[in-house]
């Protein structure tokens, strides 16, 4: 079992910038996948971006790419979310999750372990 707790989210301005965390406990972190999705008000849960244990990254768009960064730290069983020049579209419930394999990318399916989620609101 592993249980993954989500912090840092809030209301920011666009243009802002916040660090989410997740925080995971139950299993060895450094021999599993991280990935990062959000899910804005009346829409289907999207990936964002991924690390897997050798550290290698995927985002889902470039403009992620261009703004987000993930990264972890093992030491701290955490893996983190750095999100920029934020706008209203970034508006979402963010999600850390877990998987069992080393790289699964953006595939949802193969994600295991879910946290609750924590809410980002960009304001205009």
């Amino acid at each position: 079992q592993v249980q993954l707790v989500e912090s840092g989210g809030g209301l920011v301005q666009a243009g802002g910038s916040l660090r989410l965390s997740c925080l995971a406990s139950g299993r060895l972190f450094s021999s599993y996948a991280m990935g990062w999705f959000r899910q804005a008000p009346g829409k289907e849960r999207e990936f964002v971006a991924s690390i897997s244990r050798s550290g290698s990254r995927n985002y889902a768009t470039d403009s992620m790419k261009g703004r987000f960064t993930i990264s972890r730290d093992n030491a701290k069983d955490s893996v983190y979310l750095q999100v920029n020049s934020l706008t209203p579209e970034d508006t979402a419930v963010y999600y850390c999750a877990f998987s069992a394999l080393g790289n699964p990318a953006g595939r949802e399916t193969l994600y295991n372990y879910w946290g609750q989620g924590t809410q980002v609101t960009v304001s205009s």
